[in-house]
C-alpha cells in the first residue's frame, strides 16, 4: 500500500482539488492500493483561527464564517456540510457568548477543516465511480489529552488503524490529517505539521511501501526559490539530512514527521500535485551521493548573549542556562560559546527572547553582584541558515564570500558530525547570505552585479561588450554578469535583472536623478551581491564616492585616473579603506589601456625585484603626432589638424599636448612602486607655446600653424637618423621615497625599439636589476575606446574570478 498525502494548497478550490481527483483516480485505475490523507483545504485552518479571536472578543464573526462556508461548500451543493457548519456555529456561539476558549474548544474548531475536506474529497471521487470511504481519524488515531500538540498513543492507535484498514479494505479511505482523540472520545489535534504526522503513522501502522507527499512545489530544493532564483531541485536525501532540514526550519518536512517512517525505513517522496510529470524529491535511508545537499533557514529569532569574566572554569553554567529555558518552556535553537565560558550565546524565538533575558537575570543575580557575570543582552531580528551536508574542511569558501559581501555572522556552529554548519545572520541580511552561500556551494554560476558610471565612448563600449559576451561567459566560466546600474553625472538607470540592449534609449526615458547613496540603496533593497562599480568619467568629482562604494560592498574599477594622482594622502587613504573591507581596486588601463603595463609592474614589485628605470611613451594621441612627424617632411601643424579630424585628440587638443596626462600616468606607475611623489613634483615640458595655452579652443584651432616654425626648429637641429619622441622617463633611486620623473620631448636613434615604432601605438621599456640593460618591452595599441573599454572589461573578470 502507498498512503498519499495531500496539503491545503493542492485542494483548494478551482485548479487544486480539480488536479488531486485524477491523481487518485489514475492510480487507482491503474490497480495501485492507496490511501489518502487530507489536510484542510486552502488555508481553512488559519480562517477558522482568526474567526475564533474575532468570536472571543464578540466581534462579527458570523460574516466571517459565512465568507468561510462559501467558500468550502464552492461549486460542490450536493455534498451534505451541514453537519460540521452547525458544529462551527455552535461552537463560535459559544465562544462569542463567553469570550474565551480553552485549548480543547479550539481543537475542536479546527478539526473541522480537515473533516469538511475529506468529506468534500470523498464524495467526489464516488461522484467520479472511484470505491472512496470517508475515514475521520479521531475513531482510530488515540493521543494523551495535550490539546494543540496531542502525542499519540502508540499501542491503541497502531491496532486499531490495522484493524480499521482490515475491515475497510475494499475502500479508497479518504483520511482526516491532523487531528485524533484521547481515550475519552475528546477531539485534539497534532500540532504543526499534523497532516503530514497523520499520514507517515499511518505508513508506519500499515507497513506502507511508500509515502507520497503532494504539496505545491516540485520538491526539496537546495534553497528557499522564493529567497534563492537559482535554487535546484534535490532528487534524494537520506532521512539524516532530511532530520537536519526539519529540524532548521524547512517548513516542507517535520521531525516528527520522519521518525515513523525511518522506524519502518518506509522511502517518502516529496510530489507537486501541479506538476505530476515531476519525480519530486525521494527520502530514504541511504544516499549515492554525499557533500552539501540544500540551505534551510529559521527566521523570528533573537540572540541572547550572556557575558561574564567570572564564568571563566566554572562549572554548571549550561546547567543552570538550560534549566531557565526548560522551566520556561523556551526552546533553544542553537547555543554557542568558547572554550573559557566568557560567552554564551542562546538562539531563541523572538516572542520568547525577552522573558529568557529576564529569567536569565533572576537567576544569575547574585553572579551580577559579585561581578562574574557583566551583561545579558538581546540581539532581536536575526535569521538562522544552516548549510546541511556542509563539512568544515570546505566552510571557509561560503564563509570568506560572505565576508566579501560585507555579511558578517554574528556566531556559528557545527554539529557533532562536523556535517552540518549553522550561521546566525542579521535578519536584513538574509536573503543576500543566501544567495551568496548559494553561489559559491552549488556551482551555479556567479553572478557579478555591475554598476558602470559614465556611458560615453569608453563607458558605452564597454556595456555593450559585455552584454554581447555574457551568454558566452557564462557558458566557458560560470559567471554570469549583470549590469544593473548605468549612470552618468545627471541620471541613473535601474534594472536588477540587468539592463538590455536598448539601454542608450532606456536611461533615456526611465533615467533619473540620483546620488551616490541610491545607488547603495538599490542593491540592498535588491540583496545584490558580488558587487562591482566601474569608474568610466574622467571626473575629480566622483572619485569622492570611492571610499562610501567600498565601505558599501563594491570593489572598484576604473579607467578614470583622477584618484590615483591626487595627493599621497588620499592614495594611501584610499588603500587602507579597501584592505579594511577586504575589496579591490583594479585599473590597468590608467596607463597603456589595454596593455598589462600595470599588472607586469605590480608583480615585479612585488616579487623583490628592483625596478630601476622606466620609460616610454604614454600617449597613443602624442605618439601618433611625432612618429608622422619624423616620418614625413609636412609641417607638424598639417600632423597635427590630421589628428584632430580623426578623433584622435580631446576636443581641445591642448589637454593632450600640455602633457598632464603623461604626467598622471607616469605618476602612477611610480606610486606602484610605493613611491610618495606628488603631482606638481614631475616636470612638465608643455609642447604648446605660452602664448597660445590660454584662451577658447575655436581661438586656438585658427593658430596652429604658429607650432611650425618652433617644431621644424627641433627637427632640424636632431642628429642624423634621430626622430623625435614624447615620453614619460621615471628614474633616481627607487628605493627611496621619491623617484624623478619627467614628461618630455627627446631625440632618439631610428634604429632603436622607441625610434622604429609606429602609428598610434604606446611604447614602455622596464629596467630592471636582474635584466640589467635589456629591458622588458611593451607594446601596443595604447589609445582607442574599444581597447580601453576591453582593458576595463578584463578587470572585470579578473575581479569576477577572485575567491
Amino acid at each position: 500500500m502507498k498512503i498519499l498525502k495531500f496539503g491545503g494548497k493542492s485542494l483548494s478550490n478551482g485548479e487544486g482539488i480539480n488536479k488531486v481527483v485524477p491523481i487518485i483516480t489514475d492510480k487507482v485505475n491503474q490497480g495501485e492500493q492507496i490511501a489518502v490523507v487530507v489536510s484542510a483545504r486552502g488555508s481553512a485552518t488559519d480562517e477558522l483561527e482568526a474567526i475564533l479571536a474575532v468570536a472571543a472578543k464578540n466581534g462579527d464573526y458570523k460574516s466571517l464564517l459565512e465568507k468561510f462556508k462559501q467558500y468550502q461548500q464552492n461549486d460542490y451543493t450536493a455534498v451534505d456540510l451541514s453537519e460540521e457548519f452547525a458544529v462551527l456555529d455552535k461552537l463560535y456561539e459559544g465562544v462569542s457568548l463567553i469570550g474565551d476558549y480553552s485549548s480543547k474548544i479550539k481543537d475542536q474548531i479546527l478539526s473541522v477543516g480537515e473533516l469538511l475536506s475529506a468529506k468534500l474529497l470523498t464524495a467526489i471521487l464516488v461522484e467520479k465511480g472511484i470505491n472512496a470511504k470517508f475515514a475521520d481519524s479521531r475513531i482510530f488515531l488515540k493521543t494523551d489529552s495535550k490539546f494543540g500538540d496531542a502525542q499519540p498513543l502508540e499501542q491503541v492507535s497502531k491496532k486499531n488503524v490495522i484493524q480499521y484498514f482490515k475491515d475497510n479494505a475494499a475502500f479508497v479511505n479518504i483520511v482526516t490529517g491532523f487531528i485524533a482523540s484521547n481515550i475519552n472520545g475528546i477531539t485534539t489535534t497534532l500540532g504543526r505539521n499534523g497532516s503530514n504526522y497523520t499520514a507517515s503513522l499511518l505508513a508506519n501502522y500499515l507497513n506502507a511501501t511508500e509515502l507520497q507527499n503532494y504539496t505545491h512545489v516540485d520538491g526539496i530544493y537546495t534553497a528557499n526559490p522564493d529567497l534563492v532564483a537559482d535554487a535546484k531541485k534535490i532528487d534524494h536525501l537520506t532521512f539524516n539530512e532530511a532530520n537536519e532540514l526539519a529540524n532548521f526550519g524547512a517548513t516542507i518536512l517535520h521531525a516528527k514527521t520522519i521518525i515513523p517512517l525511518l522506524e519502518k525505513n518506509i522511502p517518502l517522496r516529496i510530489l507537486n500535485t501541479f506538476n505530476h510529470e515531476n519525480e519530486g524529491t525521494l527520502i530514504t535511508a541511504t544516499s549515492t551521493s554525499g557533500g552539501i545537499k540544500t540551505l534551510s533557514v529559521l527566521e523570528d529569532l533573537a540572540l541572547v548573549n550572556l557575558e561574564g569574566r567570572g564564568l571563566l572554569g566554572k562549572t554548571g553554567v549550561d546547567a543552570r542556562i538550560f534549566k531557565v529555558m526548560g522551566d520556561n518552556n523556551i526552546s533553544v535553537s542553537i547555543i554557542s560559546q568558547g572554550s573559557s565560558e566568557r560567552g554564551i550565546g542562546l538562539v531563541v524565538a523572538e516572542s520568547q527572547a525577552t522573558k529568557a533575558m529576564i529569567e536569565l537575570e533572576k537567576e544569575f543575580e547574585n553572579d551580577f553582584y559579585s561581578k562574574d557575570v557583566n551583561k545579558i543582552s538581546v540581539t532581536d531580528d536575526v535569521s538562522v541558515i544552516s548549510i546541511i551536508g556542509q563539512d568544515l574542511s570546505t566552510f571557509h569558501k561560503p564563509y570568506t564570500a560572505l565576508i566579501r559581501n560585507k555579511i558578517i555572522p554574528i556566531l556559528f556552529n557545527n554539529t557533532v558530525t562536523g556535517k552540518n554548519v549553522s550561521l546566525v545572520v542579521k535578519k536584513h541580511e538574509l536573503h543576500k547570505a543566501l544567495n551568496v552561500i548559494h553561489g559559491e556551494i552549488f556551482g551555479v554560476s556567479k553572478k557579478i552585479n555591475i554598476a558602470v558610471f559614465g556611458h560615453g565612448l569608453v563607458g558605452g563600449t564597454l556595456i555593450n561588450q559585455i552584454l554581447e559576451s555574457a551568454v558566452a561567459i557564462e557558458k566557458r566560466k560560470d559567471i554570469k554578469l549583470n549590469v544593473f546600474a548605468i549612470a552618468n553625472s545627471k541620471s541613473v538607470l535601474f534594472n536588477k535583472d540587468g539592463v538590455t540592449p536598448n539601454w542608450t534609449n532606456e536611461i533615456q526615458t526611465n533615467g533619473f536623478s540620483y546620488t551616490i547613496d541610491d545607488v547603495v540603496a538599490y542593491a540592498n533593497e535588491n540583496h545584490l551581491a558580488n558587487l562591482i562599480a566601474v569608474d568610466n568619467t574622467a571626473s575629480a568629482a566622483f572619485v569622492e564616492n570611492y571610499i562610501p562604494l567600498v565601505e558599501n560592498g563594491f570593489d572598484l574599477i576604473s579607467s578614470n585616473k583622477v584618484a590615483n594622482t591626487l595627493s599621497y594622502g588620499f592614495y594611501k587613504e584610499l588603500r587602507k579603506v579597501l584592505a579594511e573591507n577586504q575589496k579591490s581596486y583594479l585599473y590597468e588601463t590608467n596607463v597603456g589601456a589595454g596593455l598589462p603595463l600595470i599588472d607586469t609592474i605590480k608583480l615585479l614589485h612585488l616579487s623583490g625585484e628592483n625596478i630601476t628605470k622606466i620609460k616610454g611613451v604614454f600617449s597613443g594621441t602624442l605618439s601618433y603626432l611625432f612618429n608622422n612627424f619624423s616620418a614625413k617632411e609636412v609641417p607638424f601643424s598639417d600632423i597635427l589638424k590630421e589628428a584632430i579630424d580623426n578623433g584622435y585628440t580631446e576636443p581641445d587638443p591642448r589637454e593632450d599636448l600640455c602633457g598632464n596626462d603623461v604626467g598622471r600616468k607616469l605618476l602612477i606607475l611610480a606610486r606602484e612602486l610605493d613611491l610618495q611623489n606628488e603631482f606638481d613634483e614631475v616636470a612638465i615640458q608643455n609642447l604648446i607655446p605660452e602664448h597660445l595655452r590660454e584662451g577658447n579652443v575655436a581661438d586656438f584651432l585658427t593658430k596652429l600653424k604658429e607650432f611650425d616654425p618652433i617644431y621644424s626648429k627641433i627637427k632640424e637641429e636632431q642628429e642624423p637618423n634621430h626622430v623625435l619622441r614624447y615620453i614619460g622617463e621615471l628614474s633616481g633611486d627607487l628605493q627611496n621615497d621619491k623617484g624623478i620623473l619627467e614628461v618630455k620631448l627627446v631625440s632618439v636613434p631610428s634604429d632603436t625599439a622607441l625610434g622604429g615604432l609606429k602609428g598610434s601605438d604606446s611604447f614602455f621599456e622596464i629596467y630592471t636589476e636582474s635584466y640589467g640593460d635589456r629591458p622588458i618591452v611593451i607594446q601596443g595599441a595604447g589609445a582607442g575606446s574599444a581597447v580601453t573599454a576591453r582593458g576595463v572589461f578584463g578587470d572585470i573578470l579578473r575581479l569576477s574570478d577572485k575567491g
